[in-house]
C-alpha cells in the first residue's frame, strides 16, 4: 500500500498522536518512515521583539532551535526503530514556510503519504498566515492523512 510515509511533527501533544499513528501505519504496511520538523529561521535583523540582539546571540538562538528540532525527529526515529519499523529517517528542514518545507520534503524523499496533525503549536504569526495543515492539504500532490 504505502512504501514511504512522511510524518510531520512539532512536538505538540496532537502531533505526537500523528507520530504514533504514522508509526503504526508504517508497521502495518511495512513502509519506511520519514520524520520531519521545520526549524524556523531566526531573523538576522537588529531587533527581536523589543530587545536588541547581537549577531552572536542570534546565532546561539538558532543553534538551540536547530538542536531542539534535531532531538525531536531523532526521538521519532528511535521510537519507530524500537517498534520495528524497517527504516526510519529524521530530517530537520530550516525554513519559515512550514507547509512548503513539508511538501518539499515529501516530494524529495519520494513519500507516498503525509501524516500530520490538524493543528500544532500556534503563534500570532501562524494564526494570521492560516493553517499550515490546510496549506499542505490544498497544495500537496501526495495524499495527506490529518489527525485531530
Amino acid at each position: 500500500m504505502y512504501k514511504r510515509i512522511l510524518v510531520a511533527t512539532d512536538g505538540s501533544s496532537l502531533s505526537e498522536k500523528a507520530v504514533a499513528t504514522a508509526i503504526d501505519l508504517a508497521l502495518l504496511t511495512r513502509a519506511e518512515l520519514v520524520s520531519v520538523t521545520v526549524a524556523h529561521l531566526l531573523s538576522h535583523g537588529y531587533f527581536e521583539g523589543s530587545m536588541v540582539l547581537n549577531q552572536r546571540e542570534i546565532e546561539l538562538s538558532q543553534e538551540q532551535a536547530d538542536t531542539a528540532a534535531q532531538r525531536l525527529v531523532d526521538a521519532v526515529r528511535t521510537t519507530a526503530a524500537a517498534k520495528g519499523v524497517r527504516s526510519a529517517q529524521a530530517i530537520v528542514m530550516k525554513s519559515n514556510q512550514v507547509a512548503e518545507a513539508i511538501i518539499a520534503t515529501a516530494k524529495n524523499q519520494q513519500c507516498d503519504l503525509i501524516v500530520m496533525a490538524s493543528h500544532g503549536r500556534r503563534s500570532l504569526a501562524r494564526l494570521l498566515m492560516g493553517s499550515e495543515t490546510l496549506h499542505v492539504l490544498t497544495h500537496s500532490h501526495i495524499p495527506v492523512l490529518v489527525l485531530r
